[in-house]
């Protein structure tokens, strides 16, 4: 028994990693209507910054984390106005053939600055110094708890929580549901579209980093791979959980982290990976809005 329930509690942490990053690339797709193939970059690009401000300056660790946040945050902001705003200036990326230009587009950016990320790195797997983040095992009775995963699973709550009260209950939010519905109506309606955009890139790249930073951490490897395995994880969390309601996502994201745990201890490491893409697959096939999506996949 004991042993079952550490590893729901890695199966929780680990699936609050996908979560967040989820949460960030539905948001992007939900808002924006940009499935962004380089969005896990920026998860990368976020560790990988954390990690220099820990190195070069001694950041302490909340102070790393913030700095990847904010790496991963404007990364973001600036891929989404070199590579998509002067795509929405020809019409959009929901417009025909719009949506399959911004994909390309986005994997032009995922090659770049994937390539960079390796370059960085020195194409090897960096570890954060064992004195720069919270590193204790706390203890439940005979549960031992390491602190890292409660930090994880906290900043995933506590995300999940801010986004979602932001998008569905402020102002703000509304513009966000605006523009993504229809953003030539918004503007219409008093909404500054470029405004919103600017600020859900952010966000979106943010959150990501977030799970980027964390992740690294968890896992002592800040590479330019770290972000692959996240996208990976995270769109699948999207299309079970729905794209449009953040708190699918997350949930979906923290199901496929106990599901890959419990499959690998209880019966093979081997099928962990194979049992979230039939999972992913059987969902795009039979209900491509998720469990908690009240639209279709595709936007009209």
């Amino acid at each position: 028994m004991l042993l079952f329930v550490e590893q729901l509690v890695n199966g929780c942490a680990l699936g609050s990693l996908y979560a967040l990053f989820a949460v960030g690339f539905g948001l992007v797709f939900a808002t924006l209507g940009i499935l962004n193939a380089a969005h896990g970059t920026y998860a990368s690009w976020a560790a990988i910054a954390a990690l220099a401000a820990v190195q070069h300056l001694g950041a302490p660790f909340p102070l790393a984390v913030a700095a990847g946040v904010v790496a991963g945050g404007l990364l973001a902001l600036l891929v989404d106005q070199i590579a998509f705003q002067p795509l929405r200036g020809r019409g959009g990326p929901a417009k025909e053939g719009g949506m399959l230009g911004a994909l390309i587009t986005s994997i032009a950016f995922w090659i770049m600055l994937d390539s960079l990320a390796g370059f960085a790195t020195g194409q090897q797997s960096l570890n954060f110094p064992a004195d720069s983040y919270p590193a204790r095992m706390l203890h439940l009775g005979a549960l031992p708890l390491p602190s890292m995963q409660l930090v994880t699973i906290a900043a995933m709550l506590l995300a999940t929580a801010g986004i979602h009260a932001l998008v569905r209950h402020s102002r703000f939010g509304a513009a966000m549901r605006a523009v993504g519905w229809n953003g030539a109506a918004a503007a219409l309606g008093g909404v500054n579209p470029r405004v919103v955009i600017v600020v859900t890139a952010f966000l979106a790249g943010a959150t990501s980093g977030l799970a980027g930073v964390l992740g690294g951490i968890s896992t002592q490897n800040v590479s330019f791979t770290l972000g692959e395995g996240l996208m990976l994880k995270g769109f699948a969390a999207v299309v079970v959980g729905g794209y449009d309601d953040v708190r699918g996502a997350a949930i979906a994201g923290v199901a496929l982290g106990i599901l890959e745990v419990m499959s690998a201890q209880y019966l093979s490491t081997s099928l962990r990976d194979g049992i979230t893409y039939a999972l992913l697959l059987g969902f795009l096939l039979l209900r491509p809005r998720g469990l908690f999506g009240r639209a279709a996949f595709l936007r009209a």
